[in-house]
């Protein structure tokens, strides 16, 4: 049992390791991950090796055909529009359940706060806290298998913008702004309010991603990032 235990763990830590590479854009989507490369590199055994690449294939963060090594995949516009449009869906009822409650979780607002800490950092600085906001409102809803179906989408999310990582989306302050405006038509019950600047702050985002990715943007993309258009509304 202790040998298992040792073996999980070292299967999740490898996993971990190469989720954060992936997340950092530092692996790439032309070359393949390969039992043999992740055994070399971490010093482990193959089937060690191999069950740290399915994990990640099981998240949809790699690819992996009949007979063929893992990738990173290719996401194109379609995908962003889908995996936005998905969150779009989720956030939206989340929110209406918390504004019903008043509800603000604690970690929503450390996260907000720490994109407010930033400054003008880079784009993949801004990712982790900001899924972390995101992903705190779904896990107030205290249901395991929401909160694991969301992981996995927020997983999508990040392997987006980590294929377009030299690309300054949003402007950080921005982020903060909607954020904390956000929690407050929550706190406030407003939830009509919160769903709708959710469904902005989404789709400015998405458009732009979209742009980046090769596909026509919407209108969405030319919004204003002026911070002052929130107001007390």
């Amino acid at each position: 049992m202790a040998r298992v235990e040792g073996v999980t763990s070292i299967v999740d830590a490898i996993a971990m390791d190469l989720r954060r590479q992936l997340f950092r854009g530092e692996l790439s989507t032309d070359e393949p991950l390969t039992e043999a490369s992740v055994s070399e590199q971490y010093e482990v055994a193959r089937p060690t090796a191999k069950a740290a690449i399915e994990k990640l294939v099981s998240e949809g963060l790699l690819v992996r055909g009949v007979h063929r090594s893992a990738r990173v995949p290719v996401l194109d516009a379609a995908d962003a529009r889908d995996i936005y449009g998905t969150r779009a869906d989720v956030e939206s009822i989340v929110l209406r359940r918390l504004a019903a409650r008043r509800t603000v979780p604690d970690e929503a607002r450390r996260a907000n706060a720490e994109i407010a800490a930033l400054g003008e950092a880079s784009a993949l600085d801004v990712v982790d806290p900001d899924m972390r906001f995101h992903t705190s409102l779904v896990d107030a809803m205290a249901s395991p298998r929401l909160s694991r179906a969301y992981s996995s989408l927020a997983s999508e999310v990040r392997l987006c913008m980590a294929q377009v990582q030299g690309n300054s989306l949003l402007s950080t302050a921005l982020i903060h702004a909607e954020h904390e405006r956000l929690l407050a038509l929550v706190e406030g019950g407003d939830a009509d309010g919160a769903v709708s600047l959710l469904e902005r702050h989404l789709a400015r985002a998405r458009e732009r991603l979209v742009g980046v990715l090769g596909g026509t943007p919407g209108p969405e993309a030319a919004w204003s990032d002026d911070v002052s258009q929130l107001g007390g509304a």
